[in-house]
């Protein structure tokens, strides 16, 4: 997606090429603006997707914390060392899938 349509930047010269040189200013500004709100809507919607990322990710480490503990007791009453090694190693690849 370009910031400006290149038929819409044909438009604004057009317009500046008609209207001339004393309504020049106000079509640029116009331009401008619009360029501007789109720049802003932007970055709007990227603020919102890492939002919406972090939260993703709180939600998995959290959860993988609410797990961890009867995993790794239940790992360690019933498999011993591997068990217990198992289980970190799968937190682990949670951790760093939820970190993508």
């Amino acid at each position: 997606m370009s910031l400006v349509p290149k038929d819409e930047l044909q438009a604004v010269i057009e317009a500046r090429r008609e209207l001339g040189s004393e309504m020049e200013p106000a079509v640029i500004d116009a331009f401008v603006e619009r360029v501007e709100r789109r720049l802003d809507e932007r970055a709007e919607e990227r603020e919102r997707s890492l939002k919406r990322k972090r939260e993703h990710q709180k939600e998995m480490v959290l959860g993988a914390m609410g797990i961890s503990v009867p995993l790794l007791a239940i790992a360690a009453i019933f498999t011993g060392f591997a068990g217990v090694l198992a289980v970190c190693a799968a937190l682990a690849v949670i951790a760093i899938a939820s970190a993508r």
